[in-house]
This record gives structure tokens, C-alpha cells and sequence, in this order.
């Protein structure tokens, strides 16, 4: 005999079928746009405390929100627009991967030579390069359906900024190092025009070498090293190298303006008067011009490719 309940009762639910959770976890959207505003407020505040209180107990937090908030806003912006077509693994590995790297390249076995020559930024471009290039692949190797144009400059940006984050730490814990303690006008003038122009540097090169060579990914997830491939990683080199020259060629154009004397890079430390602002000028003016033909080539390749 069954028993059925009172008229009103309200019925037991019935389960029905699980859904399978999603493949990747749900962040809401726009939080790189907070991430970024948060990090800036906060970035400013410890740089104004540090500046009243001549602290430098807050100079560990200016470099490393310095170094990696840029970075990490990518990656959360990449997340957000793109993880349903490359997954989370891969953008993950590529920026970690790229960061293994970075911290090998940030600190290289032989000093840095005070008046380094052409062929030896080349060789540095090369070098570095070639590295990134090798992290993309290692990180794709086992994911064949990722290819394209848009998987190329995504994830090649995904890497260089994974590189530029400890290497922008580097620079800036140098910078803050003085023999009269750590320095915050130093950091500054480092950490500023290095996060104004992070997007254009490492991540800007290694996307135009990635789209390139996952534009050329055969169907079962061969790489091909073709023509277009190397001449890509030829000119990223040449942009590279020319972006790492702008400190030198400011200092060899001050000098030649004002006609004092070498401006040797030291001598930044102290106020310099003309001389310095012109440094200032010179250097931040050649990365933006770098900067930009870098961006003019990545359009380019957007629009050659029909799925933008």
C-alpha cells in the first residue's frame, strides 16, 4: 500500500543528471581592469609612504608590484577572453615557463659590458629569443589542436611577459642598490618607463615570433621551421636589440649635444641637470619608437589573419 503525501506537502525532488563541471574555473569578468586599478593604488601609496617616511622597509613591495603587475594583468586578461580556446594549461605554461627563463636571464654568469657593441645585442637578441621560442614549443608540444595566428601572439605574449617579470625586478633591485642605501628616485626612473613600455618589450617580441610560427603548425602538431619562421626571428632579434641599445645610444647622443664629456650611467645616481632630463628623453624616446614598430608589425599580423 503506498502512501502518498498530504494534498499541499510539498514533493521530494527528484535528482536529475549532474552536470559535468566546466573545464577550467569561472573568474567574473573584468577583474584584470580591477587587479590593474588595485595594484596601481597600491603601487602609488607605497611609493608616496616610502617617499614621506624615507623608509625603505616598502621598497621589496614598489619592485616587485613593479615587476610583476603588468605580467600577472595579462595573463588575467588573456584567462578571461581566450581560456575557452587555448585552456588553462596552456596559458599558465607558457607564462610560467617563461619566468623559469627570466630568472636564469636575469642573472648572467659574466657582467654586463659598460659599452656593449652591435653584434653583441644581436647576440643577446638571439639568445634570448631562441630560448622563449623553445619554452612555447615545450609548453605546446603535447597539444597538437593549438595553432594559428591568434594561439601564436597570445601565447607568445603569454611567455615574453612571464620573462619580463623577474628580469624587471632585477633591474630595479640594481637601480635601488647605492652606496648610500637603497635609492627610490633610482627605482622609480627604472620601474616607470619599464611598466609604461612592458607590454611592448619581451611580450610584443615573443608574440610576433609565436604567431608566426603557430601560423605554420601543420595539423598534427609538427612545428616547421620555414622561411618566414626565421626571417620573423631574424627581425624580432633585430627589434630586440635595438631596444636593449637605447640606454647606450642615449648616453652617446647627451654626450654629443652637450659636448661635457662621456655621461657614463653612474652618473644618473646624482643630479645631472640638462644632461639628465636629455638622457631621460633619449632613452624613453627610443623604446617608444621601438615600441611602436613593434605594435605596427603585430597589426599586420592580425589582419592577415581571418579569425580576427
Amino acid at each position: 500500500m503506498s502512501h502518498s503525501p498530504p494534498p499541499g506537502a510539498p514533493r521530494a525532488r527528484i535528482p536529475g543528471p549532474q552536470q559535468p563541471p566546466p573545464p577550467y574555473p569561472r573568474i567574473a569578468a573584468g577583474l584584470w581592469r580591477r587587479c590593474l586599478g588595485a595594484g596601481l593604488a597600491l603601487w602609488v601609496s607605497a611609493g608616496w609612504l616610502t617617499y614621506q617616511t624615507r623608509n625603505g622597509t616598502l621598497l621589496p613591495t614598489l619592485i616587485l608590484l613593479g615587476g610583476f603587475l603588468v605580467p600577472v594583468v595579462f595573463v588575467l586578461w588573456a584567462y578571461e577572453r581566450h581560456v575557452r580556446d587555448l585552456g588553462v594549461s596552456a596559458i599558465l605554461g607558457c607564462f610560467l615557463a617563461g619566468g623559469t627563463l627570466g630568472v636564469l636571464g636575469a642573472s648572467p654568469p659574466v657582467p654586463y659590458p659598460p659599452h656593449p657593441s652591435l653584434g653583441g645585442l644581436l647576440g643577446v637578441g638571439l639568445l634570448e629569443e631562441t630560448a622563449k621560442l623553445g619554452a612555447l614549443v615545450f609548453v605546446l608540444r603535447r597539444q597538437p589542436g593549438i595553432r594559428g595566428m591568434r594561439a601564436g601572439l597570445v601565447l607568445g605574449a603569454a611567455v615574453g611577459f612571464g620573462f619580463a617579470a623577474p628580469e624587471s625586478v632585477a633591474h630595479a633591485f640594481d637601480a635601488a642598490a647605492s652606496p648610500d642605501g637603497a635609492g627610490l628616485r633610482a627605482l622609480l626612473q627604472t620601474e616607470i618607463p619599464r611598466e609604461l613600455l612592458a607590454p611592448a618589450g619581451h611580450g610584443l617580441w615573443t608574440a610576433i615570433a609565436g604567431g608566426v610560427l603557430l601560423s605554420r603548425r601543420r595539423l598534427t602538431g609538427r612545428f616547421r621551421i620555414t622561411a618566414p619562421v626565421v626571417g620573423t626571428c631574424l627581425g624580432v632579434c633585430l627589434l630586440h636589440a635595438l631596444g636593449d641599445a637605447t640606454h647606450g645610444l642615449a648616453l652617446w647622443g647627451v654626450a654629443r649635444l652637450t659636448g661635457g664629456g662621456p655621461f657614463a650611467p653612474e652618473h644618473l645616481v646624482r643630479p645631472d641637470g640638462v644632461r639628465e632630463h636629455l638622457f631621460t628623453l633619449f632613452s624613453v624616446g627610443g623604446l617608444a619608437l621601438v615600441a611602436l614598430a613593434g605594435a605596427a608589425w603585430v597589426r599586420s599580423l592580425a589582419h592577415r589573419d581571418t579569425a580576427w
